[in-house]
């Protein structure tokens, strides 16, 4: 009780509170800019707590981590770009419900969804954070490949119109992750003696080329729709706040699950919030009584990725907390501040340093406030963008695009890739092929590779993927997941059928 009194005024001083409230809206502007993630904000946040006491510069952090998460569904929903490679499953229903006429309610429900979601995160890490550590800790290589092999049947869902089409976009993007330097043996493949080629692809790159640049030349298409002033999204600038928060809770089980999904991805060292966004997002959906109506600007589609990107901060925190190991990168760098204090990061930071964790907690909640604050107060602000003519957002946002991959590596080569890849996007788009499982392979590739040969390395036994039980489930769990989505293509050709021999 002590601690957590202490943790208490320490949290809810004017300084604390107010440091707070800034990163809060740093880790917001930086996430809605293309380019610029949450590790990227939390990068550059860390020096500047080296002055505060370790609380305070904690405190701090998880505001900008918190922000951040939510940030980039202000550019998923507005441009139709993800900010972050947390929101990707966002623009699916977000943007298409903006271009329908309701930019502010597709806002609202992000926000709403993203906020709930760091909440229930952080009620799930304050009472299970050390049986859920030691769980996440006893998975090894075998397990984590048979989980990446189990979210890369949501391909299947995100297939779009054509099977055969998504299917291959999902092998480009596996086929792309493999360009540049092993992961284990470090020697070169796939660079065709290509020097920008030889240290791969960055992520990031990918992610803005495929998405931000293919969408940003689509949309200036048409030269007198640029010319006549047209903006990217039409509506009212109207969010309704409480009536959204309403919506958002009445579907409690999209919620729950999404959120579950997130804090348990989370928990699992190197998995982070692009994982959760999809996976979330593809339970939804096959949860979902109206499946057909993901992707064209349902709000269960918003819910379910926002609240499951969000609850990956509480997540993430699990490992860190009980044992010492970072759940994300962004973990990592939380756990370089505490130590640049002299704070050993362990299974003993509960009992050593109990004011510490309980402001953390206090942190979390706080933060999610803060967040909610922010942005309700900034909506109209940020919907204003909505209002900017194309000739003038366009290029904004490709100067956005540009800076961001840049700034990554530091490397001019990267824009030679930026331009590259966003023509091979744009390309795809042109040709119906959905971009989602290109992007799920280009994040799930690497993954996959590195767990493979570590497990095959520490054993070469093949049998030990299906002897050990929890990746034996998470096998099972894949089988019946690409079942499923089989049935449901079916289902739906079969139902297309009838209604065009029903047509007159």
């Amino acid at each position: 009780m002590a601690d957590f009194l202490s943790a208490l005024s320490q949290i809810f001083t004017l300084s604390t509170l107010i440091y707070m409230l800034a990163g809060s809206v740093a880790g917001i502007v930086a996430a809605a800019i293309p380019g610029f993630t949450v590790t990227m904000a939390i990068v550059l946040t860390l020096p500047l707590t080296f002055s505060m006491e370790p609380l305070q510069g904690i405190a701090v952090m998880l505001s900008v981590y918190v922000g951040g998460y939510t940030g980039g569904l202000i550019s998923a929903a507005l441009l139709g770009i993800p900010g972050t490679p947390s929101s990707v499953a966002t623009t699916f229903d977000a943007f298409p419900m903006a271009r329908n006429g309701e930019p502010g309610r597709a806002l609202s429900l992000g926000v709403w969804a993203s906020f709930f979601g760091t909440i229930i995160s952080t009620i799930v890490l304050i009472v299970a954070a050390p049986p859920l550590a030691i769980f996440a800790v006893k998975l090894g290589p075998w397990e984590y490949f048979s989980l990446i092999v189990f979210a890369l049947t949501i391909v299947a869902s995100l297939v779009g119109d054509s099977v055969i089409r998504g299917l291959l976009a999902g092998l480009i993007g596996l086929a792309l992750s493999t360009v540049g330097t092993d992961p284990i043996m470090g020697r070169p493949r796939f660079d065709f003696g290509i020097e920008m080629l030889q240290s791969g692809l960055p992520f990031l790159v990918v992610l803005i080329g495929i998405f931000a640049i293919s969408q940003l030349v689509s949309e200036v298409e048409d030269v007198k729709s640029v010319r006549s002033g047209n903006s990217l999204v039409t509506g009212a600038i109207d969010f309704q706040t409480w009536k959204v928060m309403r919506e958002v809770l009445m579907s409690p089980v999209n919620l729950l699950r999404s959120s579950m999904i997130g804090v348990l991805i989370g928990a699992l060292p190197g998995a982070g919030g692009s994982i959760a966004n999809l996976l979330a997002y593809d339970q939804a959906k096959r949860a979902s009584k109206t499946p057909d109506e993901f992707g064209k600007g349902i709000p269960d589609g918003i819910v379910a990725s926002e609240s499951g990107n969000s609850a990956t901060a509480g997540g993430g925190l699990i490992p860190m907390i009980g044992l010492g190991i970072p759940g994300s990168a962004v973990d990592a760098i939380l756990m370089a501040s505490l130590m640049v204090h002299g704070i050993s990061v362990g299974p003993r930071l509960v009992m050593d340093h109990g004011d510490l964790v309980y402001g953390m907690f206090i942190a979390m909640a706080v933060a999610s406030l803060m967040m909610l604050l922010v942005s309700v107060l900034s909506m109209r602000l940020f919907l204003r963008v909505a209002e900017v003519p194309k000739w003038l957002i366009v290029p904004a946002v490709m100067t956005c695009c540009v800076v961001g991959s840049f700034a990554l590596n530091n490397r001019v080569t990267d824009l030679y890739l930026l331009g590259f890849i966003g023509v091979a996007g744009y390309m795809l788009r042109a040709l119906k092929y959905s971009l989602a499982p290109l992007v799920l392979g280009v994040i799930l590739g690497p993954i996959a590779e590195t767990n493979l040969r570590r497990a095959l390395m520490t054993d070469d036994d093949p049998t030990l993927f299906l002897s050990r039980p929890i990746s034996l489930i998470f096998l099972i769990a894949a089988v019946f997941s690409i079942a499923w989505a089989v049935r449901g293509h079916l289902k739906s050709r079969k139902t297309k059928k009838n209604t065009d021999a029903t047509a007159p």
